[in-house]
């Protein structure tokens, strides 16, 4: 009903023909190292150095919450690093995840996979360790994406 497909299986192997763009989420302090990520990092190097001198180059560039940055890692395949989470610890102030910021990145990113002529796979971004609930991630989703024409493939692991 959402037009997103649901699959059992690997996001960092994304099923399909044409150009693919595998999103996630990051956070916003440069932390790179739990959760999904370390998937990327085992199968290719550039995202996260990207994303570690995206950040450590901040001061000169769009690096903040609702930001995405586009990483070419093979010929027809693409990682969208989008910062969706505020810090990287649930605490007083609640869990890490700011919807309105994934909201953001989703923007982003259905302008990138109109320019690429991408379809997109994803793990249920913001709601590992960033804390968030897919029931209010997938209408993002659903709004940013599928509305747009792009094809949506959502993979649980297992």
């Amino acid at each position: 009903m959402s037009g997103i497909t649901y699959v059992r299986g690997d996001a960092t192997a994304p099923q399909g023909k044409g150009v693919k763009l595998i999103v996630h989420v990051c956070n916003d302090l440069g932390g790179w190292g739990k959760g999904f990520v370390l998937a990327l990092s085992r199968r290719w190097p550039g995202p996260e150095a990207a994303y570690r001198r995206w950040h450590r180059e901040r001061a000169g560039n769009d690096f903040g919450l609702g930001a995405a940055q586009f990483v070419q890692v093979e010929p027809f395949l693409w990682v969208a690093n989008v910062v969706g989470q505020r810090g990287m610890r649930r605490g007083s102030k609640g869990v890490p995840v700011r919807y309105e910021a994934i909201d953001e990145g989703l923007r982003k990113v259905a302008e990138q996979a109109a320019v690429l002529g991408a379809s997109v796979h994803m793990p249920r971004i913001g709601c590992g360790l960033a804390g968030g609930t897919w029931t209010r991630v997938e209408p993002l989703v659903a709004r940013r994406l599928v509305d747009r024409g792009v094809h949506v493939t959502v993979y649980d692991h297992g």
